[in-house]
């Protein structure tokens, strides 16, 4: 099984499933598509109802409860060219692909898994050509859907372009296929000799995984993370704190743990986009900071690396502090560069979960754009 996994698109087809909540299942995987495959299936304790790999990718009826927006950080707003979003003055988003290894059920991109919507570009030409005409541009994001379930030759043909680009020095992938399917990135050599040809000392590849649970650190994920380190590919690790899956202390402090001693940097615990159909996964950012620091207490230097953030439509948010009923934040990117470093505090509210949910943050929003806008016309 392990070789090459098999890959299940009918939820009607997994037998660990009561049939009568499969039939019930069928409403939401007619709305968003479901895949999985029999390799991330066997990390299931289906004897546990809360078993937190069930709750990642098998779907649930508060999938259809329409809770937030189907596009919460506003993507739409950056994009430059078919495929290719511009938001950070230094960093392009290539989305490359529409389909992912696996659809999780918290995807803050839930809506490109939608029949009606196709955001990503088979053609990549489009957006090379813009970020080559942009020289500010360092830092590409191959992203979508997963960049690393793309055929092999498909990754070297878009790696070729993007290295002919004198100003481009990093690329990424983003990539659930470490935690979801090791076994096509370890038992691929053309795909690590790929890597490696174009992981250049100066500049190298580097994979944005998504390990959200420690038990999906498997012998094989081990092995998939060892495959691309030993290609030269820099690995590191970004999640969701997500409510029934990781927001308890030791669950978290553990994922740190193992991802640090493989040598997989912790780079983002995110706030979860309040996303349609997310609402079962959402912690407020009280519950949310709570678990981290207690996290951060029971790791080492190394797993405290890990930023707490939140990807807001005006910047990526760092969440500093959670006092009383105070929250301090500071921009860690933002769309416009006059935001970089601008510190806030503003009062918190128990249920608040997004920066939109903060008392005075729109307007406080408002105010910067207007004297923005005041500045650039007295200029």
């Amino acid at each position: 099984m392990h070789l090459k996994p098999r890959y299940i698109t009918d939820i009607r087809k997994i037998d660990a499933i009561p049939e009568e909540q499969r039939q019930k299942m069928t409403a939401i995987t007619d709305k968003f598509v479901f895949r999985v495959n029999d390799y991330y299936l066997s990390l299931i304790d289906w004897d546990d109802p809360d078993d937190p790999i069930h709750k990642l990718i098998i779907p649930s009826d508060t999938e259809l409860e329409e809770y937030g927006k189907w596009d919460a950080s506003d993507e739409h707003l950056n994009y430059a060219a078919p495929g290719c979003q511009h938001k950070y003055a230094t960093t392009a988003l290539l989305l490359v692909s529409e389909v992912c290894g696996a659809y999780c059920r918290f995807c803050f991109r839930k809506r490109l898994f939608r029949n009606d919507v196709h955001e990503a570009s088979l053609d990549v030409a489009p957006g090379v050509e813009y970020i080559a005409k942009h020289p500010e541009i360092n830092n590409v994001l191959l992203t979508g859907g997963d960049s690393l379930i793309l055929a092999t030759r498909k990754i070297r043909g878009i790696l070729e372009r993007l290295r002919e680009i004198p100003h481009v020095k990093i690329i990424r992938f983003g990539s659930k296929l470490p935690s979801f399917n090791p076994m096509r990135i370890y038992n691929d050599p053309e795909l690590l000799d790929t890597l490696s040809e174009f992981s250049r000392p100066d500049a190298r590849i580097h994979v944005m995984a998504h390990f959200n649970h420690p038990r999906e650190l498997t012998e094989h994920a081990y092995k998939a993370i060892d495959a691309l380190q030993r290609a030269g590919v820099v690995v590191i690790n970004q999640t969701p704190v997500l409510k029934g899956i990781n927001d308890d202390p030791k669950v978290l402090a553990e994922l740190l743990d193992k991802l640090s001693w493989a040598g997989a940097t912790p780079y983002y615990f995110f706030q979860n986009r309040p996303v349609a159909g997310n609402s079962s996964f959402v912690l407020t950012f009280k519950e949310a900071y709570q678990t981290i620091e207690q996290a951060k207490a029971l790791t080492s230097g190394l797993g405290k690396r890990v930023r707490y953030a939140m990807s807001h439509t005006s910047g990526k948010i760092e969440i500093l502090a959670v006092e009383g009923d105070q929250i301090y934040l500071k921009y860690h990117q933002a769309r416009h560069p006059d935001y970089y470093g601008r510190f806030m505090k503003f009062d918190l509210p128990e249920n608040a979960a997004w920066f939109d949910d903060l008392p005075g943050a729109k307007e406080f929003l408002q105010e910067q754009e207007q004297g923005l806008q005041q500045e650039a016309m007295q200029g």
